[in-house]
């Protein structure tokens, strides 16, 4: 068994310009032959989209003009007496009017769809972006060498200790030591006190 094939690539559509041309000079056609022609622009649009559609109205077309045709033939003169002649006529320019709006409608339609599926396309077959042509490169690691050295970790300097600020004695501290001074002071007044009268009593 074989798988689902591929689906075919999208043709490139017609520059604009040749489109508008073409278009022109098959509308041009079908109004200067009267109507006789206009089943040509609906014989291109039903080649170029293959579409059953597209196909019925080129048959529609070309069974309305023979029909018109026959009705303006069985008019006796050159001018119209008839209402077969005026049917003819009628039918006969109602179907140059019909086809211009329909061939004109459907092709661009139809052109129009073939482009967005070619832009599609293109963006699907496209390659993807490579680094070094976006104008933006990858940040380069540099690879480790064989010989370098890894530097081994300092251990922090000792900061010298910061002198606490001199602390005050309480006031307390300072009376304490006043009372005792003062005790030792009037201890020493009465031991000298006491020496000098033993001299004075010697003698």
């Amino acid at each position: 068994m074989q798988g689902q094939g591929h689906a075919q690539p999208v043709r490139r559509p017609p520059h604009d310009a040749v489109l508008v041309l073409v278009r022109v000079v098959l509308v041009a056609l079908g109004v200067f032959s009267a109507g006789f022609l206009a089943w040509a622009m609906l014989l291109r649009l039903a080649v170029v989209t293959r579409r059953p559609v597209d196909v019925g109205v080129l048959v529609t077309a070309v069974a309305a003009d023979v029909l018109s045709i026959v009705l303006l033939g069985s008019e006796p003169g050159d001018d119209v007496h008839t209402p077969g002649g005026y049917l003819g006529i009628t039918l006969l320019f109602g179907t140059l009017l019909g086809a211009v709006v329909y061939y004109l409608a459907a092709d661009v339609r139809h052109f129009q769809r073939q482009r967005e599926a070619y832009t599609a396309q293109q963006y699907a077959y496209a390659p993807p972006a490579s680094p070094y042509t976006t104008g933006t490169m990858p940040p380069h690691t540099p690879a480790p060498s064989a010989h370098s050295v890894t530097p081994m970790p300092r251990p922090p300097l000792p900061q010298p200790p910061i002198p606490a600020p001199p602390q005050r004695p309480a006031p307390a501290r300072i009376e304490q030591v006043r009372a005792e001074l003062d005790e030792l002071s009037g201890y020493l007044r009465k031991h000298d006190g006491h020496r000098e009268g033993g001299h004075e009593g010697g003698r």
